[in-house]
């Protein structure tokens, strides 16, 4: 039907060129989400990715992606929904980083058919961190008694407030080791034969977006709308598929959980605040 209607329709009034829809992934990679720190998760995201890869017509699906990564289960989720909708819809995809798509934000970019970044964007950071903090003397110092009261002996395993043990250190490593292993397969399957044959690839290092042609880790230097026209011609459309809104017409976070009122607000500012710090400091790794 759309196809007749084009035909019959006067000329001036035809939409002409490849529409090609473009998805917008942005933030630090976690669950849940909220009216301060809205998030990069697949709940977010996913119905974003329906409507893209939706559009009949499109030969292919173009994302940007921008993320220092964060959370290595929804970098997988948001990974597996993208090639399971480009199978299902028999739709190329094509990644562009913008500033950087580091750790998570990289196994995001693995779902490209191809991956595209900007000379001086960040690229890589292919390993598993850890991170906290300890307080073995806080307690003591300030003169409060700690009580911990379990069933298995390893329940209080990495307990801030107690010193550092070795073993609890070696079953982290352990579990990171793995993960890391998932992640290294993920590269060299999607990525093949492109990769160099360079030992610091999956070392955790990351590199200008050059560099990271030089590596294998991205396909082309270009940047979205130049590299799009000159691949589907120049009337091509790019057609931001936007995630849903409110009904002032500002965008909707994640899903979020918990009752009103002036205390869940303060204790929302409060959470979001310490939350943004973290998030800063993981863009402030990648020089951002």
């Amino acid at each position: 039907m759309a196809g007749l209607l084009s035909r019959v329709m006067p000329k001036r009034f035809r939409k002409e060129g490849t529409a090609i829809p473009v998805v917008r992934l942005q933030g630090v990679i976690m669950t849940g989400g909220s009216q301060f720190r809205p998030s990069l998760n697949l709940a977010n995201v996913a119905p974003m990715l329906e409507k893209a890869f939706a559009k009949k017509d499109a030969p292919a699906v173009a994302i940007s992606i921008n993320s220092p990564g964060g959370s290595p289960v929804q970098s997988r989720l948001i990974y597996q929904r993208i090639r399971a909708l480009a199978e299902e819809k028999n739709k190329k995809v094509l990644m562009f980083v913008e500033d950087v798509a580091a750790s998570g934000g990289y196994m995001i970019a693995l779902a490209g058919d191809e991956i595209f970044a900007d000379p001086t964007s960040i690229v890589g950071s292919i390993g598993v961190v850890s991170g906290g903090f300890g307080f073995p003397e806080l307690l003591r110092k300030i003169g409060v008694e700690r009580r911990v009261y379990t069933a298995g002996e390893n329940k209080v395993i990495l307990d801030p407030f107690q010193p550092e043990k070795e073993g609890d250190v070696e079953y982290l490593k352990t579990l990171q080791l793995e993960i890391h292993k998932v992640f290294i397969d993920m590269v060299k399957a999607r990525r093949g034969s492109r990769l160099a044959d360079d030992a610091t690839i999956f070392s955790g290092l990351f590199w200008t977006g050059v560099r990271g042609l030089d590596l294998g880790l991205v396909d082309g230097i270009g940047e979205m709308r130049e590299t799009l026209k000159c691949r589907y011609g120049d009337k091509t459309r790019l057609e931001l598929v936007a995630g849903a809104r409110n009904m002032f017409g500002r965008r909707l976070p994640g899903v979020v959980s918990g009752q009103g009122g002036a205390g869940a607000i303060g204790a929302g500012a409060a959470s979001g605040l310490a939350e943004a710090l973290e998030e800063k400091a993981m863009w402030s790794r990648y020089g951002l």
